[in-house]
């Protein structure tokens, strides 16, 4: 059974339909790419799924339940996390504070044990401290943690956005665009520690990117949206040579590669 399905889903914003009967699915553990030309509808998806919108049409299923117009806070409990195009962190906040806000969910002290900082809170606020560290060493960030959020270098700040990303504790994880703005060192690097975090936490991965490089590399199966309508899926080659795909996004310079 997928971990993810997406049926016949359709949004529409008044007269304007930004995505229109998409349906494709995602296997546990698997890692795919969503692709398009900008406009094409790809991040409405990320907001369908995460129940940012609700569909106009369609379901979808996570983990054999249907989430369709769920609350993204229950979709989060449920364990979809994602990124965003533009990174979102509190800035003000050093970067060990990103994760630990994260996981104060997990912390089950009342007001009255903080206040005195009985053995509880003391005992849990080492264990969330510990599970910030972790998520931050996997991300390369332990050097950082002192620093405010937006004094990061830009990339960085997106692997922090993913590491309080992995702090929700997710089965599935949608990225957006986490290699905006990189350039090709910054790039390897990031394909680098996606393929770490997927096999260190298990995880199923969706990633929307315009670097095709990193897509290439990390997807061995590719969704292809056009217009807010599913051009094709398949494999890396075959959506690397068919037709409609180089006329509406790639260019001939990736057919054949």
């Amino acid at each position: 059974m997928p971990l993810l399905e997406l049926k016949n889903v359709t949004k529409a914003f008044g007269g304007i339909i930004a995505v229109k009967d998409v349906s494709f699915s995602v296997d546990s553990g698997e890692i795919i790419g969503l692709i398009g030309p900008n406009g094409a509808g790809k991040t409405t998806i990320f907001n369908l799924i995460t129940g940012v919108y609700k569909p106009t049409e369609g379901n979808i299923v996570f983990d054999g339940k249907d989430i369709t117009g769920a609350s993204p806070a229950s979709i989060v409990n449920a364990g979809i996390a994602r990124t965003f195009q533009n990174i979102r962190l509190f800035n003000k906040l050093s970067v060990l504070e990103n994760i630990r806000t994260v996981l104060y969910r997990e912390a089950d002290y009342g007001l009255g044990d903080a206040l005195l900082r009985t053995p509880k809170v003391t005992r849990i606020e080492k264990k969330l401290y510990d599970k910030s560290l972790e998520y931050l060493e996997v991300v390369g960030l332990t050097d950082f943690i002192k620093n405010r959020a937006d004094s990061l270098p830009y990339g960085l700040q997106r692997k922090l956005e993913i590491a309080r990303a992995l702090a929700l504790d997710p089965k599935l994880l949608l990225l957006d665009e986490p290699a905006a703005g990189m350039n090709p060192d910054e790039c390897v690097d990031l394909v680098e520690l996606i393929e770490k975090i997927k096999k260190t936490y298990d995880l199923t991965i969706i990633l929307i990117e315009h670097h095709m490089d990193v897509v290439m590399e990390l997807c061995p199966r590719i969704v292809v949206i056009n217009f807010g309508e599913m051009l094709m899926e398949g494999t890396t080659q075959e959506v690397q040579n068919d037709s409609r795909v180089l006329k509406a996004y790639l260019g001939e310079e990736y057919a054949n590669a």
